[in-house]
């Protein structure tokens, strides 16, 4: 507006300058709208705001115009008084955020974004793989707006971010507690694109629209099931707010954002971003996938605070949260099909057993291989001296327990080797190479000369040479190594269209102040291999019964409706 500038880019260096003096005289009304900009630039916006404000010229024209049309604040306003006029400004001082520069700072945000394709705004706890993200996001020529930790590693990858403040016009506050939300966030994000109504709301309130939302949470679990657990106040803290608020959000207007909540589908949004369009199909997935995410995280909380507040009841309501490690070929049968998950309860947290058990060989476990192997380990694990099981079709049909563990591994096969043939061995410590050998070279007692064959060997670890014998038995077998997990925890079982809870069965024989009630006392060890075959019957599924002797199954029945003629029938085959 003066003849003395000859471009809005000089105009605005020199009022960035200048700007203090021109806000508190009267001489210079009509540059009253882009002072109250650089004024709000060098005080409250990042250097590259300031930048965008001395370069960008039709940019900074268009801010200019919306900022024309809002009514100054009283602190705005020219000082009238003459006195008042000659008192200098401190630009810098601490003041409070009022309307109009909460509009300029969305208005100058509002001018970046017209320059690029669209605006991500990247939020994470996790930040595996966050610079390659933020490189390849800038690469498809999308604005990135950022929030704390996440803002700091963008900026140190090399990468232009904006901070969130620029786009709700308020600093962090609330340690951190409140950060995004606020209608400069989710009008962006929930805004139909296709709906004119929205759009003008939108534009009436400067808010620009964002495209693609990339969250992930407070680590909350981690955090509540450390040893030895943290404050009350410090899991309350790590309760996440605003990053399920901005998922969810955008997993509902999927039909023009994506959300993008694990860092495997990095590498797939980038791809499609690059291509020119993120496919329907793909946004649809991305929205699932983060209500789940955010369904699985409540799901944690609600256990966290039932915990302190259930006094051991059963909650009111639950849910399990799960995560797909594996589908499976078949189920029980070839026509069923199936899948493998895991616990993500909090309850189930390093916890062991099958389920996070390495496979170091073998084919790909199936459905009655995991029912089978379960079932192997948990007997095994229920024993604290060295013990051998072997289990076929869910039942143990050899137990032994000895210091040598290679001698209990051959009285286990020899209590039923037709039944162990084909079964699953458990060791409850390492297997090391003269106990691998065995395995791998032990003949059937049936006849001597035909090798043993095994499903799935299991077992808390394997010392290298173990290992390697062991895989040279067969290509096809599974060898598992998986952490002890005595009985503990919490057992689920479905009915028809409920649940059966129950604790764990985990009372052992050291529990129980055992009563004869029989003329006959038993004497010290005949009481000790009663204690044995306590321990074995509890693995024996339905109406069990077990035989035992010196630490050792002799025999067992399982699932019988008559109890007391199986019984006769097996004491005499034993």
């Amino acid at each position: 507006t003066q003849p003395r500038f000859s471009s809005w880019r000089a105009a605005a260096r020199v009022t960035t300058c200048c700007c203090m003096r021109i806000l508190t005289t009267q001489s210079a009304p009509r540059f009253q709208p882009i002072a109250n900009m650089a004024l709000h630039a060098t005080r409250a916006l990042q250097p590259t705001a300031t930048q965008l404000l001395c370069s960008a010229v039709h940019p900074a024209v268009i801010a200019v115009r919306r900022v024309n049309t809002v009514t100054p604040c009283l602190r705005d306003q020219p000082i009238r008084s003459a006195a008042a006029s000659l008192q200098p400004q401190n630009p810098f001082a601490a003041r409070p955020n009022t309307p109009s520069i909460r509009v300029q700072r969305m208005s100058v945000m509002a001018a970046a974004a017209a320059g690029s394709k669209g605006r991500a705004l990247v939020s994470v706890s996790d930040k595996t793989g966050l610079e390659e993200l933020a490189k390849g996001l800038s690469a498809a020529g999308y604005e990135l707006v950022s929030t704390g930790g996440s803002a700091k590693a963008i900026e140190a990858a090399g990468v232009a971010v904006r901070k969130v403040e620029d786009l709700t016009g308020f600093p962090e506050m609330l340690d951190g507690r409140v950060k995004t939300l606020h209608p400069g966030v989710h009008g962006g994000i929930l805004a139909i694109r296709g709906n004119d109504e929205h759009m003008a709301a939108i534009k009436a309130h400067n808010i620009s629209t964002i495209d693609v939302v990339i969250v992930n949470l407070y680590p909350f679990r981690a955090t509540v099931t450390r040893s030895p657990p943290p404050p009350f106040a410090e899991g309350v803290e790590n309760i996440d707010i605003g990053g399920p608020a901005m998922i969810r959000a955008a997993a509902k207007n999927h039909g023009d954002v994506t959300v993008i909540v694990d860092p495997a589908d990095y590498a797939e949004l980038l791809s499609q971003l690059q291509s020119g369009e993120v496919s329907a199909q793909f946004r649809k997935k991305m929205a699932w996938k983060a209500y789940q995410h955010t369904a699985s995280y409540d799901a944690q909380v609600a256990e966290w605070l039932w915990g302190q507040v259930g006094e051991g009841q059963p909650a009111p309501e639950m849910s399990v949260p799960m995560k797909l490690e594996q589908g499976l070929r078949y189920g029980e049968n070839p026509h069923q099909a199936a899948a493998f998950y895991t616990d993500l309860s909090l309850a189930e947290y390093n916890k062991g057993g099958i389920a996070t058990a390495v496979q170091h060989h073998g084919k790909e476990m199936s459905y009655n291989n995991y029912l089978d192997a379960d079932a192997a380990y948990s007997c095994c694990c229920d024993f604290k001296e060295p013990t051998c099981v072997i289990v076929k079709h869910t039942n143990p049909c050899g137990v032994a327990t000895r210091d040598d563990l290679l001698e209990a591994y051959r009285l286990a096969v020899i209590a039923d080797p037709v039944s162990a043939f084909g079964g699953i061995v458990a060791f409850n410590r390492p297997v090391d190479e003269k106990l691998a050998r065995e395995l791998r070279e032990f003949r059937s007692p049936t006849d001597g000369e035909t090798r043993m064959f095994y499903e799935i060997v299991v077992a808390p670890g394997y010392t290298p040479e173990g290992l390697e014998v062991l895989k040279g038995k067969s290509k096809a077998l599974r060898i598992l190594e998986a952490k002890p997990r005595p009985p503990s925890g919490r057992s689920l079982r479905q009915v028809a269209g409920g649940w059966l809870l129950q604790g764990a069965d985990d009372l052992s024989p050291e529990d129980i102040t055992f009563t004869v009630v029989s003329e006959k006392q038993p004497t010290e060890k005949q009481l000790e291999d009663l204690k044995f075959a306590w321990r074995c019957v509890k693995h024996v599924k339905s109406n069990a019964i077990t035989v035992a002797k010196d630490h050792k199954l002799l025999g067992m029945g399982s699932g019988q409706p008559n109890r007391y003629d199986h019984h006769q029938e097996l004491c005499c085959s034993v």
